[in-house]
């Protein structure tokens, strides 16, 4: 199937390692150009050796607007933009400052209405562009580990579908993905310390979170970045067309729902 997206200028924020990075080199293998990002120089610069085709990175941290500034300064036109820039922490209800609220609230949900909003009127002016948040399953099953960072993919969610619905006819869409527990960058670091410290296997670690945190898995493992990216440079091509403010599951079937 030929995705149509040869020529494309897409830009995947947060791109420089896990879902973000696997996104961007199925983009590029597809014939877009891409601009990778990330917060530091350093890390987009090795996150760019390994994208094979015409790839680009600029280096500003989106959950500031001076970041976003930067980028903007440097990115003039996207035809694709996926908003993957993401933090998570597990952390008790209870012990979640004000701060931490604002800091999950700025990175996951207000980078993501800064960039759309810069680049989505050269979009609807072309009458083609496709705007893709990469949420999560944790936005319809909050997880009771992390309620910060499941109300912040459920705002995603209802971001995407708010857009979509401003721009009907447009020939731009906007959608969402909602990821289960994958082997990130961030999970797999954390698997490694859970397993470190337990005297375990990281393997057994995933085992263990997956029928006592995710039980109704129907994979019954994560899954991998490449099977998230699939989907995602799916969303973004020629052929999704048709999917319009919709949030796309990709989760391994994580959430109980026919629908």
């Amino acid at each position: 199937m030929d995705l149509g997206l040869k020529g494309k200028r897409a830009l995947v924020t947060g791109s420089t390692a896990g879902i973000g990075l696997a996104i961007a080199k199925e983009l590029a293998a597809e014939g877009a150009t891409v601009w990778i990002n990330g917060r530091t120089q350093a890390r987009v610069d090795e996150a760019l050796l390994q994208v094979k085709g015409d790839a680009k990175g600029v280096a500003a941290d989106l959950a500031t607007a001076e970041g976003a500034k930067k980028l903007f300064a440097e990115v003039k036109d996207i035809d694709i933009l996926v908003n993957n820039l993401g933090i998570f922490e597990t952390k008790p209800f209870l012990e979640i400052e004000d701060a931490e609220w604002l800091r999950f609230l700025e990175t996951n949900v207000l980078s993501g209405v800064r960039v759309t909003r810069q680049y989505l009127p050269g979009m609807l002016e072309r009458k083609w562009g496709r705007v893709l948040f990469i949420s999560s399953e944790s936005g319809i099953q909050i997880p009771e580990e992390m309620v910060h960072y499941g109300v912040t993919k459920a705002a995603q969610i209802a971001l995407a579908r708010g857009i979509a619905e401003t721009i009907p006819g447009s020939g731009v869409t906007v959608n969402s993905l909602l990821p289960g527990p994958t082997e990130s960058e961030g999970v797999t670091a954390m698997v490694a310390k859970i397993a470190k410290d337990k005297g375990i296997t990281p393997e057994q670690v995933e085992k263990d979170f997956i029928r006592d945190a995710r039980p109704s898995s129907l994979i019954k493992r994560l899954a991998r970045v490449e099977e998230v990216a699939a989907m995602a440079v799916y969303l973004c091509s020629e052929q999704a067309s048709a999917t319009n403010g919709a949030p796309v599951r990709v989760d391994g079937g994580v959430v109980k729902s026919a629908y």
